[in-house]
């Protein structure tokens, strides 16, 4: 725990009896579909064919220490990552999970810090209403929250409209040998400073001193 190498070393794990135990037992249980990422596992079976409980049971017995735990859908739904899977009659619809914990807060738009980290969480949402497979109830109902988001964190709701739908696909583009400078951002002076490096090779990064580790220190 807490190892640089921890993700990984339990990666290799999990392919590993995945390959050699797991997929025996979703062969023979008649399970339909099997996703995981990371520690998340979603799976599809019909529940004439497949007892649900004796594949939890088959995989807890597989090591020790590693125990899973199961949640069924409810009202034929289910959230697995960020999403609601619903179940219709003929189709399954997507739409976006919040846990009920969630809150509103982003950074908000007065806040000190440089443009490019504000507008991180926004190109985020952006990016998840057009990339996702939701119908449209679902999209525009993710349009309204997200707007509502913008909104209680003193931004104008058109900005939604403004974020570039494929602000990734560039980023996968970028140079993979880039040289990056990094600024502490402390207002317009710093923008003034980086401005200078607009039409160099060089990107430049913000970092600011006003995190909550920072305000806590005792002077």
């Amino acid at each position: 725990m807490g190892a640089p190498t921890s993700f990984m070393l339990s990666e290799i794990y999990l392919q590993s009896i995945e390959n050699t135990k797991m997929y025996d037992i979703l062969q023979h249980s008649k399970v339909e579909g099997y996703f995981r990422y990371v520690d998340d596992i979603l799976l599809v079976y019909e529940d004439n064919l497949t007892n649900i409980e004796e594949v939890l049971n088959l995989f807890n017995n597989i090591t020790p220490g590693l125990e899973f735990t199961l949640e069924q859908e409810q009202d034929g739904k289910l959230s697995f990552l960020d999403l609601t899977i619903t179940k219709g009659t003929s189709e399954l619809t997507l739409g976006i999970f919040r846990k009920p914990t969630t809150t509103d807060i982003i950074i908000p738009n007065d806040s000190c810090h440089p443009l490019e980290q504000k507008m991180a969480a926004i190109r985020y949402f952006a990016n998840r209403i057009h990339t996702y497979n939701l119908n449209h109830p679902q999209k525009q109902k993710e349009i309204d929250t997200v707007k509502q988001i913008i909104h209680n964190n003193k931004y104008n709701t058109s900005i939604l409209n403004r974020v570039g739908k494929n602000a990734k696909q560039r980023q996968r583009h970028e140079h993979a040998n880039q040289k990056w400078v990094k600024f502490t951002y402390i207002g317009r002076e710093t923008r003034y400073i980086t401005k200078r490096f607009k039409n160099t090779s060089l990107k430049v990064a913000y970092t600011t001193y006003n995190s909550l580790g920072k305000l806590l220190e005792t002077q």
